[in-house]
């Protein structure tokens, strides 16, 4: 069952993603290089991870020491650039206000000094990685939610409403409450050794990415889908004067 719906996910997934790269290239990227930057990241995470995960099913310590790694690594890298991405929005958000550079600021340093004491907390030494990346990630996801709801009060606050960056911010919140119940449901199931809570986890984490990804590629393709602007249709009108 577990394969079964991992096998489901990805390819409900991986063409929504394929989908965002091929709106974002048509421009879109200029304007937000993060977003571009994590999608081709998890695609590319992916595309690693699934030969391990295929060769960990043999159960041998070495193949599922090496899926853990390659998992956990990939997930250090995305909760990097997912931060990325929720300063980059704000950044975009806070771009007409007087007080802006101290907003930034203080969203930057508390988000590093969050990230740091988490993992001072729950950092473990030894091969099972998931014992502390699990409360680690949750932790992330947390703070990148309170980030993304500032992010939304500001946005709602402003007196010129971006409906995209509210569509933006408003994917990640999905994603970002998802993941944290999803991670925090996995912890529990690490507690008390039960494959099917576990499950449950991974399905609500799946499920808030693909929700998160169907709405950013609807974002950036409506964006080129949009009708031509009135002067745009007009054509040259010839100076009769002449």
């Amino acid at each position: 069952m577990d394969i079964a719906i991992q096998i489901v996910a990805l390819l409900l997934w991986l063409p929504l993603n394929l989908l965002i790269v091929a709106a974002l290239l048509k421009g879109e990227y200029r304007r937000f290089p993060f977003i571009f930057a994590y999608v081709i990241v998890e695609l590319l995470a992916t595309a690693a991870e699934l030969p391990a995960y295929w060769g960990a099913l043999s159960n041998t310590l070495p193949a599922v020491n090496l899926r853990n790694f390659i998992y956990w690594m990939d997930e250090a890298i995305a909760q990097v650039l997912i931060f990325a991405v929720v300063l980059s929005l704000i950044y975009r958000a806070t771009s007409g206000l007087k007080s802006r550079k101290l907003l930034r600021t203080a969203l930057i340093l508390g988000a590093v000094v969050f990230a740091t004491v988490s993992l001072l907390i729950h950092y473990t030494p030894g091969p099972k990685a998931g014992i502390w990346m699990t409360p680690w990630t949750r932790d992330l996801n947390f703070c990148a939610a309170i980030l993304d709801l500032a992010l939304w009060a500001l946005l709602i606050a402003s007196r010129e409403k971006d409906h995209r960056l509210l569509l933006l911010s408003g994917a990640l919140g999905i994603q970002f409450a998802g993941e944290a119940i999803g991670e925090s449901v996995r912890q529990m199931a690490m507690l008390g050794q039960s494959h099917r809570v576990a499950l449950l986890g991974s399905t609500l984490v799946v499920t808030a990415d693909i929700a998160r990804s169907y709405i950013w590629w609807r974002v950036f393709q409506k964006a080129h889908s949009s009708s031509p602007t009135v002067a745009a249709r007009i054509p040259n009108i010839p100076d009769l004067r002449s």
